[in-house]
């Protein structure tokens, strides 16, 4: 969906944002460029409970901070919310602001459990509201340009790659950081999985820092994933097959390459994954050259660049202004959760398997 520009006539919706960390002090930047873009919306608060992240923004961004949600409604009349606290404090917090008639841009996981999620997903329907989550990924310009050019995927390679940092140790990193790109590729197979494999393990966390995942799906489309928030280098990646092409994108760069694979169009799965895997370390013309390889032409896919929150946050708007579903519904959000904790009951198997 493109990005739609409101008339300054149109009536704001005033938008507070609950959770002053990262997240929530880049959901307050971009709410208020939209504001002085001319858009119909208006920052109009922002809940922490902690006052010296509370002052910070409220000084920077001149809007009211309250400690609790509570305070807030009480103070004020919000049309919608951004939730950017920990996700172990999502159900609680969406709970009190859905009840208050407020639609949601949640930030991922969309809860910390199947049963917080399923409470979510019942009660926006219930009370009629628009819940998003936000994967952020699905807004990446990037991906929106590789869509139109589906046509039956039949394997990925995805690697996520971060330094460590003290940010969002309270979940794993299938959930802080996988989570992105199961949530992607679901929506890009478009079909259940019938097999996953699964390892992982702790290293500067007590929590999984780095995993390896294997997806098989129902249409026969084969999916590998690696995370890990314990690399030397950042890395955000993914390339996939389908008949007589190879994409690679990288999401950082926002680029997208496309590869016609006429040479490889008599190849079994195993020889296309086997052919991916070693073009894995080639993500760039220049690292082509001239000609990439026997029977292969390399184009790169024109891609409009854009900041994913701000086209997020814009289709969260929009949602509600027309009342339509959201990109990314509650639904999916409650599907990529549940994969994901799928995948750590396997991890967590395999290292009671191997003794770990």
């Amino acid at each position: 969906m493109e990005a739609v520009n409101h008339p300054r006539a149109a009536k704001p919706l005033r938008v507070a944002v609950v959770g002053a960390g990262a997240f929530g002090r880049n959901h307050l930047r971009v709410y208020r460029e939209l504001e002085l873009s001319g858009a119909a919306v208006e920052l109009a608060a922002v809940v922490d409970p902690k006052e010296t992240a509370r002052t910070a923004v409220t000084t920077q961004f001149g809007i009211p901070g309250f400690a609790s949600i509570e305070e807030c409604l009480a103070a004020c009349k919000l049309d919608a919310a951004s939730l950017c606290v920990p996700t172990v404090h999502h159900a609680e917090c969406a709970r009190a602001l859905l009840a208050a008639g407020v639609d949601l841009l949640i930030e991922k996981p969309i809860a910390a459990s199947l049963a917080e999620a399923d409470e979510i997903v019942r009660t926006a329907h219930e009370l009629g509201r628009t819940v998003q989550v936000g994967h952020l990924e699905r807004f990446n310009p990037a991906v929106r340009a590789v869509r139109p050019l589906l046509n039956r995927p039949m394997f990925f390679e995805v690697h996520r790659l971060s330094v460590f940092t003290p940010r969002s140790l309270d979940v794993d990193v299938v959930l802080d950081l996988m989570i992105h790109d199961l949530d992607l590729v679901l929506s890009l197979v478009d079909s259940p999985v019938r097999e996953l494999r699964a390892v992982g393990l702790p290293v500067l966390s007590r929590k999984v820092d780095i995993a390896n995942v294997r997806l098989e799906f129902e249409n026969g489309c084969v999916a590998n994933f690696t995370a890990s928030r314990v690399s030397t280098e950042r890395v955000r990646k993914m390339r996939f097959f389908q008949p007589h092409q190879y994409l690679s994108l990288d999401f950082a760069r926002q680029d997208l390459l496309l590869i016609d694979v006429t040479a490889a169009a008599g190849l079994d799965p195993a020889q296309l994954a086997a052919l991916v895997s070693a073009s894995a370390a080639l993500p760039t013309p220049a690292d082509f050259g001239s000609q990439p390889a026997p029977g292969m032409s390399l184009s790169k896919v024109p891609v409009e660049p854009g900041e994913p929150l701000r086209l997020e946050i814009e289709s969260f708007l929009h949602a509600i202004r027309t009342h339509t579903e959201p990109e990314v519904t509650v639904e999916q959000g409650r599907a990529a959760l549940a994969l994901a904790l799928h995948i750590n009951a396997s991890i967590e198997a395999h290292a009671q398997h191997m003794g770990l």
